[in-house]
């Protein structure tokens, strides 16, 4: 009974996440961004590390600041790397975390490039191709790994990922 209610807590967690990204996609930035910052107080900083992953994977991209969007992509990579397989939040919570690495480290990439951070965009935009390789070949896989492939572009960079270079093998399927 009692973890049939901490996933029905967790669901709603998610689900109000879920709705302040669609605000944040139609259009209603601040809204979004409010509606994250109640649920981040709600979570708290030892809150459950898959929704604190999440939320502050999103909260990032509602920051007008480039300095407070890097602070909330460090908040979501610091969560996402308490998720281990043999953790509390278990097996599941791990693989849905392996999933947001890619685009966890890819964020940070271009947080630093906008500071003008090249050697740390570069560091991460490495990491982000090493995790991209865990990727499904689905319309989330291919668009991280554009998106990798444009900031490599920007920071002058070739190699794997990059059209015309080979990369990594992928992950059988």
């Amino acid at each position: 009974m009692a973890e049939r209610q901490e996933r029905t807590v967790s669901d709603v967690v998610m689900t109000r996440i879920g709705q302040g990204v669609m605000l944040h996609h139609a259009g209603d930035r601040e809204e979004a961004r409010t509606r994250f910052l109640d649920l981040w107080h709600e979570i708290g900083e030892d809150g459950d590390p898959l929704q604190r992953c999440t939320l502050a994977h999103y909260m990032a991209d509602t920051q007008d600041d480039p300095m407070d969007e890097l602070a909330w992509d460090l908040r979501a990579l610091s969560a996402a790397r308490e998720l281990t397989d043999d953790g509390p939040a278990g097996p599941e919570a791990a693989a849905a975390v392996r999933a947001l690495y890619p685009s966890l480290q890819l964020n940070l990439a271009a947080d630093y490039a906008r500071l003008g951070r090249s050697e740390a965009a570069r560091a991460h935009l490495h990491q982000a191709r090493g995790a991209a390789v865990a990727l499904a070949e689905d319309s989330y896989g291919d668009g991280v790994r554009a998106a990798i492939h444009r900031l490599a572009l920007r920071l002058g960079e070739s190699g794997p990922g990059t059209p015309g270079e080979p990369g990594p093998p992928r992950r059988p399927e």
